[in-house]
């Protein structure tokens, strides 16, 4: 049981919001098993695990280029496509991809398996707390990935509904009113440093939930000690034996 577990007074929590990509299911497995698929219809010279990094590389800049004002708003299905469009011309196998392949590609991130203790937990959860996923992902990603990884949230808030990104404060804040709580009241849970910092910031309390193979054998994941929460724990079981339920 974590360090952090001991000093924090959660007794005013009522909901409970999870990060899905990385915190609630292994996009980085899942994606490069798809891209291999995909890949190998026209036998496309593609490291499978290389090309999900290097796109999954250019979803923060995406964010902040949004959060700035230097780009306007579009969803993370479309975010994800230009990405893509930019990564196959990189690794200069644009020709080996017709639309129908990319079109494929950017709904693998619709398709990702949930981590072991992910089903289990949320149950457990549930029975004290109402349990909701907050994420950056758009509306139809989420209800599709949710639905087909049999996932029991008691509601799906996304990003696109408040037509800004986490880690910006107002996604966080616009979640809790929507629940009708106190940002205090609502208990973030994610494996990513930015995530955390940025719920702090909206006055939620924190949940670092450690995925050390999020990013894949090659990187290193965020860890607990590089920011500041109320809590940090190894999995969503671990988080409701310390919840009591």
């Amino acid at each position: 049981m974590s360090a952090y577990a001991a000093n924090a007074d959660l007794s005013g929590v009522s909901v409970i919001a999870l990060d899905i990509f990385g915190t609630t299911v292994d996009w980085r497995t899942s994606v490069a098993e798809q891209v291999a698929q995909i890949a190998g219809r026209t036998n496309a010279k593609v490291s499978p695990g290389r090309f999900t990094d290097e796109w999954r590389d250019r979803y923060l800049p995406a964010l902040d280029a949004i959060s700035s004002g230097d780009q306007p708003w579009r969803n993370l299905d479309a975010l994800h496509r230009e990405a893509l469009d930019d990564l196959l011309e990189v690794h200069d196998v644009g020709d080996d991809f017709d639309d129908t392949a990319r079109r494929d590609l950017v709904l693998a991130w619709h398709h990702l398996t949930p981590w072991p203790d992910v089903v289990d937990g949320l149950a457990r959860l549930r029975r004290r707390f109402t349990v909701v996923a907050l994420s950056n992902g758009g509306l139809a990603l989420l209800v599709r990935l949710l639905k087909g990884a049999d996932l029991p949230f008691d509601c799906v808030l996304s990003a696109e509904m408040f037509q800004s990104y986490k880690p910006q404060e107002h996604v966080y804040r616009a979640a809790a009113d929507l629940l009708a709580v106190r940002p205090e009241q609502m208990l973030m849970v994610a494996a990513h440093t930015w995530d955390i910092d940025g719920a702090r910031r909206a006055g939620l309390r924190t949940a670092f939930l450690e995925r050390p193979k999020e990013k894949g054998p090659d990187r290193t994941a965020d860890r607990a000690t590089d920011t500041t929460c109320d809590l940090a724990v190894s999995s969503l079981t671990e988080l409701a034996d310390i919840l009591s339920c």
